[in-house]
């Protein structure tokens, strides 16, 4: 089974593959909502307490097919994760850590329900809710479903490591650390800014 993955203006397309082992997981926490605000896409990437619907899948799952120049990538800060997107239309695609020995990237639902899939469908219900300290206004989760969604987690981790699966990576230069194009940091003021406006 495979899910489509597109930017909004459709430059940039590919596929995940797999979609039934993504754990999909709506975060909350600020540097999330300042993604959105960086790329002026807040109103369409959080929902109404400032979650991001987040499907977190092996890299190697993920295939970019098309538009491959049109991905480009930020970081909020030097230590914060590598912030892939679509420079052509400024949706969002994903979030990695900088290391990609930790086989996995966050992709973000817009680049994945514009053609009208059901994300319910291809990706299972939201098994998680993350840093809800953060949210806009009071949010519903059970310290159960975090426990299950994170083991869910662990075992794509593990499997990925047995499998090999974590060695294929489209966001890095096969067999190194290094991303396929050079992040741009923000600066104190623009992590600031965009702070501001949370």
């Amino acid at each position: 089974m495979k899910h489509p993955l597109t930017c909004r203006c459709g430059t940039l397309s590919g596929f995940v593959e797999r979609p039934e082992r993504a754990n999909r997981v709506v975060c909350y926490c600020r540097d999330c909502q300042s993604f959105a605000h960086f790329l002026c896409r807040a109103e369409d990437v959080l929902d109404v307490h400032g979650g991001t619907d987040t499907l977190q899948v092996i890299p190697a799952n993920v295939q970019l097919t098309q538009g491959l120049d049109a991905l480009t990538a930020m970081r909020l800060s030097e230590r914060g994760l590598i912030r892939w997107y679509a420079r052509c239309c400024n949706t969002p695609v994903g979030n990695t850590l900088p290391n990609p020995r930790i086989s996995l990237v966050g992709l973000v639902h817009t680049c994945l329900d514009p053609a009208g899939e059901s994300l319910d469908a291809s990706f299972g219900p939201v098994r998680m809710r993350a840093f809800t300290r953060s949210s806009k206004g009071a949010v519903t989760w059970s310290r159960l479903d975090f426990v299950r969604g994170a083991l869910r987690l662990v075992v794509m981790l593990i499997r990925a490591r047995f499998d090999g699966s974590h060695q294929r990576n489209p966001f890095f230069v096969p067999h190194t650390n290094t991303p396929i194009v050079v992040p741009r940091i923000l600066t104190a003021g623009e992590r600031e800014r965009l702070r501001q406006a949370l």
